[in-house]
């Protein structure tokens, strides 16, 4: 696994691979700064470079992936495939509803399969396919001839242009396959939508099914009379749900929360170790630590707006009074602040 920015808690998460079932090695791109970790990205192409000098570990047909997205792919039928071209190189390419394509990066290929042309997120009037490339390649090790060492070096701007510069045994082939991109806030968001309503195939809700469309972790402490909740829901292990609380999904609360009464949590995301207080309303919300996300990606820092007697760390001591603003902010809205 090829790591750089936010590496300690990738490694921290994934360790040896063993609770997986794999083995898993780290390359690490960046150096340490007054004892701390800091990413400096070589490029996709430069990692894979890094650890080819490092030991030629790539010494067979070998698949890249990037990480962010889920993925369902016979990987046998693509490198037989590929190896039945002769290919130096592969991408795994999805079909898109045209409407989509400005998105993605589109690739061009001609009757054969043979890489023509690329286009970066083109205009939808624009675009010469509908096959867009996932981040899935298959190559051989000869492609590191035409990777340089110790510099930045992209797969996709860099090297595939270079291959199809050369005339290079450069193909893709479009496979139909679970792809779920997950690489900025709403593409995780209708992830985790598509996980609860069993949209996406292959990913199992964990924990126990208490109820039609209701999943829960190991001891949830909730009276299930006195609490409104509408499935797809996920409650993680060792959360807490006191009485009069209302959960809609498709919503997500992860282990050791605790959502207080009156509060509301509808087509939202709870990390871990959130607490939500009495009367809070969260609706198409992402909720991580102290920062509150909605669908976009835009941002607030409860602690920095003076709001984390709204939304806190679980393992905190909740508010034992109730500030100005919340009781006016109570008032507003209708509600009681206890």
């Amino acid at each position: 696994v090829n790591v750089s920015h936010l590496a300690e808690e990738i490694e921290s998460y994934f360790r040896d691979g063993q609770r997986f079932g794999v083995q898993i090695a780290y390359s690490f791109e960046g150096r340490i700064v007054e004892g701390n970790l800091v990413g400096e990205a070589v490029g996709s192409a430069g990692g894979m470079r890094k650890i080819q000098n490092f030991y030629p570990f790539f010494d067979d047909t070998f698949v890249v992936l990037c990480g962010d997205a889920l993925i369902d792919l016979d990987l046998t039928a693509a490198v037989k495939w590929h190896k039945s071209k002769g290919s130096l190189a592969t991408i795994i390419m999805k079909s898109v509803p045209k409407e989509e394509v400005s998105s993605y990066g589109v690739v061009v290929t001609d009757e054969d399969g043979r890489v023509k042309a690329f286009q970066e997120k083109p205009k939808v009037e624009e675009a010469l396919s509908t096959n867009i490339n996932t981040g899935i390649y298959i190559f051989e090790p000869e492609v590191f001839n035409y990777i340089p060492s110790g510099v930045e070096y992209d797969i996709g701007s860099q090297l595939f242009p270079k291959l199809v510069e050369i005339g290079a045994p450069f193909y893709a082939i479009p496979m139909d396959f679970e792809w779920v991109d997950i690489g900025k806030v709403p593409d995780y968001w209708r992830a985790i939508r598509g996980v609860l309503s069993g949209e996406i195939k292959n990913v199992q809700i964990p924990g126990q099914r208490v109820a039609p469309g209701i999943y829960t972790g190991m001891n949830v402490a909730v009276n299930w009379d006195k609490v409104d909740i509408t499935g797809p829901v996920y409650i993680g292990g060792m959360t807490k749900i006191e009485d009069g609380a209302k959960i809609v999904g498709p919503t997500m609360i992860g282990p050791n929360c605790w959502i207080c009464s009156g509060a509301t949590v509808e087509n939202s995301v709870i990390f871990e170790w959130s607490r939500l207080g009495p009367g809070v309303r969260l609706v198409d919300k992402l909720v991580f630590g102290r920062y509150c996300v909605d669908k976009t990606g835009a941002t607030i820092d409860v602690q920095a707006a003076a709001l984390d007697w709204l939304i806190t760390d679980a393992r905190q001591d909740p508010p034992s009074h109730t500030p100005a603003e919340r009781q006016a902010i109570a008032e507003l809205l209708g509600n009681n602040a206890s």
